[in-house]
């Protein structure tokens, strides 16, 4: 992450496909509502087993 102090993280999962499928919205309406916020990082990652897909994004955060 470049060295650059956090001060939250923000773990967003989804394993149903309606949420998989809505999971963008979710994130940038939470970014919305936190302007004060700003992004330093985002990890996607995405893991299956034979019976569910999981969608998760993590986003590391400053407060300013």
């Amino acid at each position: 992450m470049g060295g650059e102090r956090v001060s939250g993280v923000r773990v967003f999962s989804a394993t149903k496909a309606k949420e998989r499928e809505e999971l963008g919205d979710v994130v940038t309406r939470w970014i919305r509502q936190n302007p004060g916020f700003r992004i330093v990082e985002k990890v996607v990652t995405q893991s299956s087993d034979r019976e569910f897909h999981c969608l998760t994004i993590t986003i590391f955060y400053q407060e300013a």
